[in-house]
């Protein structure tokens, strides 16, 4: 009874070993050498592993990077000292990049904007969208419901006590996902250096921001006219900023009627002869 039941368990051990033996051998053989630049890669980058370069984490940035299906400036959390650090492993010598930030483009608080009825649904921005595009008298603003604010991984944007988005630019990294999350395209990327910024998202014409909003665009292309840089254009009923061409010097800032746009006078900036 006994050699009945260990010759098949024998069997199936030898055979075990004899299979593990064999796929041993065939991993050593066919094995693919993994490029020792991967590693040297992911050491440079940050680890935040925020997925804003479009790929699975870190790991698989720096895959791609050696591969070269990412440029070695992929990554904009770490910014240029970051591509600096990988463009030297890579043998490539990185662009300085200009450093970025998130920016809500709406002021249309509580206290400056009506609504169009009380919403009482799921508290998020893409449901109250689909209900009439949200509560907000203005289509195109901000509905303060926090989708943004849930999927920063870096804690860098709220929603305030009004009701709005705001962004923490000491914290924030420009890793667009509170771009992509949403769904009003109410907030961009911008230049940490601009001092000056539209904070209004409306295509509405100037008669209907009035009836809504009292720090909306209304379209009245002063600013426009004041820039002494054409810096300023004006398109689909809204003020544009060019950042390229803007020296901070808020000139549009001051003539604008509505204050629609922000600008930062808590220091004087040199502007150019």
């Amino acid at each position: 009874m006994l050699q009945q039941l260990l010759l098949p368990v024998l069997s199936l051990g030898g055979l075990s070993f004899l299979f593990g033996a064999g796929l041993s051998l065939a991993s050593k053989k066919f094995e693919v050498a993994k490029d020792s630049r991967i590693d040297a890669v992911r050491e440079a980058l940050p680890g935040a592993n925020c997925g804003a370069c479009g790929y699975p984490g870190c790991d698989g940035l720096a895959a791609a990077i050696v591969e070269g299906r990412a440029p070695i400036s992929a990554c904009t959390v770490g910014g240029s000292p970051v591509a600096a650090k990988v463009g030297s492993i890579m043998g490539v010598e990185a662009e300085v990049m200009q450093k970025m930030v998130a920016r809500v483009l709406c002021q249309g608080d509580c206290d400056q904007a009506i609504d169009k009825y009380r919403y009482r649904g799921i508290a998020n921005c893409v449901a109250a969208s689909m209900l009439a595009d949200g509560q907000k008298g203005c289509s195109y603003g901000c509905l303060g419901l926090g989708t943004c604010e849930r999927v920063c991984p870096f804690d860098a944007i709220h929603v305030n006590q009004k009701g709005i988005a705001v962004v923490d630019k000491e914290k924030c990294t420009a890793c667009n996902k509170c771009v992509v999350a949403c769904p009003k395209n109410v907030i961009e990327l911008i230049p940490t250096s601009s001092e000056v910024q539209v904070t209004c998202n409306s295509r509405d014409k100037g008669k209907d921001v009035k009836a809504y909003c009292k720090v909306g665009c209304i379209g009245c292309r002063i600013c426009v006219k004041a820039c002494p840089f054409d810096a300023m254009s004006f398109n689909h009923n809204l003020a544009k900023i060019d950042y390229e061409k803007c020296t901070n010097c808020r000139v549009c800032a001051e003539k604008c009627p509505t204050h629609a746009i922000y600008a930062d006078f808590s220091e004087k900036i040199e502007q150019p002869v």
